[in-house]
């Protein structure tokens, strides 16, 4: 298995929702990983440094056009972008890791474009509730019953959260990457979901 992870960024992109998978990946609770099973790395449409919400902007490691095929996993970061014209250029490039059987995530409004192109018509899913996935998906969105209201789920290889699901998002995502072991898996989740005081109270 390829040990790049790449994470999809468009333009005003949400800078949070792969901050907690991002870090997992790359770190653990003392340090920077040493040796990393994998490698997190930043795809976009063009070289172009792509801005975020909160106003950073990102070099990518690669563009549609030098993207590698053997690859671990593809992340569709959420944001406003999903919104643009622009977006609808990532639709080749899903429907490619999905014929191949990769890992696919998509988070808040990138679930959406996931319906708008089909692409959760045959998997449980969630995303920024049904009404949006409705309204996004038109009649490429056949699967409403296989809609399940939760911070995120796991279906085969894909994963999808709404917006405020970053770290459930991360950890479905880790679980599934078998980052790590499910119990340490679990222990980042719960540090992270409950904070340092009540895990470790005085």
């Amino acid at each position: 298995m390829s040990k790049e992870i790449l994470y999809l960024l468009l333009p005003e992109y949400a800078d949070h929702e792969a901050a907690y998978l991002t870090q997992a990946i790359a770190s653990d609770e003392l340090s920077i990983k040493e040796y990393p099973k994998y490698t997190n790395k930043v795809l976009a449409p063009t070289m172009a440094p792509v801005k975020s919400i909160g106003g950073f902007r990102t070099m990518p490691d690669y563009s549609f056009e030098t993207m590698p095929d053997n690859y671990a996993a593809l992340v569709l970061v959420g944001g406003f972008g999903w919104k643009m014209p622009l977006a609808d250029q990532v639709a080749p490039v899903v429907q490619k890791a999905m014929t191949e059987g990769k890992i696919v995530g998509a988070i808040c409004n990138a679930a959406s474009f996931m319906a708008r192109h089909g692409f959760l018509n045959h998997v449980r899913h969630t995303g920024n509730g049904i009404e949006q996935l409705r309204i996004w998906g038109g009649d490429n969105y056949t699967n409403q019953t296989g809609y399940i209201h939760s911070q995120a789920v796991s279906d085969g290889n894909i994963v999808t959260a709404n917006g405020s699901a970053a770290l459930e998002f991360a950890k479905e995502l880790l679980l599934l990457l078998e980052n790590d072991t499910p119990d340490k898996i679990n222990m980042f989740y719960q540090f992270n979901k409950q904070g340092f005081c009540t895990l470790f109270p005085e």
